[in-house]
């Protein structure tokens, strides 16, 4: 891959014309694209192109729009987004910078799509209430936080957008250890893995790579050209051996009003 030019379609297609989620509505101008919903769905800034003299006023603006609506925002900063101090001033502002994590990109067509489960272990692609039930149970054991917000935002693209999100579960047995999502924005390059966690003493089995393999698969089958993650350090290793390259880095920047 020409990682500069994957780098631009991402930025483009991901960012500066990102469809807006189910159920929330999309600012665009010259220097900001932010999307902006309920307290349950993502509020934040996507992408930005400011400078010295215009990186301190964008901010202060866009937090008296989250905050005349009583909602906390996020601003995802990128290594390459400008100015170079960006995060600092975020900071200054009163934002609270989250551990940052690497953007990922790997052909679909470059990807292995078939690998082994541990004995007695089974994928399953789940749909409905059922099927987010799943994926909420897994989340809040992995990750040790409330599934409320991931509930109500997979619960209305199912509503308004199912042909978007594909969930997959690892079973052992009828018990779910392992769960996943792929996202499939229409009209780009790029299908997105979101949410993969195992419970720990599932871990290093290789249900996480099976995980990939299948939505891989998925997203090759819909004409998706890329995949992308936004890795944490826990899955950024497996990912380099499984293919993926790293674009960029990105940290959440959170502001509670």
């Amino acid at each position: 891959m020409d990682l500069t030019t994957v780098l631009a379609h991402y930025d483009r297609q991901l960012r500066r014309e990102a469809p807006a989620d189910p159920g929330t509505s999309m600012h665009r101008d010259a220097t900001v694209v932010r999307q902006t919903g309920g307290p349950d769905d993502w509020n934040g800034v996507l992408w930005s192109a400011l400078d010295d003299a215009t990186a301190d006023a964008a901010i202060a603006e866009q937090t008296r729009h989250f905050a005349a609506r009583g909602l906390p925002y996020e601003w995802k900063v990128y290594t390459h987004d400008r100015p170079a101090d960006l995060g600092d001033r975020l900071r200054a502002a009163g934002f609270v910078p989250e551990p940052p994590e690497s953007l990922m990109v790997a052909r679909t067509d470059d990807l292995a799509t078939e690998t082994a489960l541990p004995e007695g272990v089974r994928l399953a692609t789940v749909t409905g209430e059922e099927g987010v039930e799943l994926l909420a149970r897994v989340h809040a054991e992995v990750f040790g936080t409330p599934a409320a917000h991931l509930r109500h935002r997979l619960l209305t693209q199912l509503a308004q957008n199912p042909d978007a999100l594909v969930m997959v579960v690892a079973l052992a047995g009828e018990v779910p250890v392992s769960s996943a999502r792929l996202e499939l924005p229409a009209g780009t390059d790029f299908a997105g893995l979101w949410g993969g966690g195992t419970l720990p003493a599932w871990r290093g089995r290789g249900i996480y790579r099976a995980l990939v393999a299948r939505r891989a698969r998925l997203a090759a089958a819909r004409g998706f050209r890329y995949l992308q993650v936004d890795a944490t350090d826990q899955s950024s290793p497996i990912l380099t051996r499984l293919g993926f390259a790293t674009l960029s880095t990105t940290t959440p920047y959170i502001r509670t009003p």
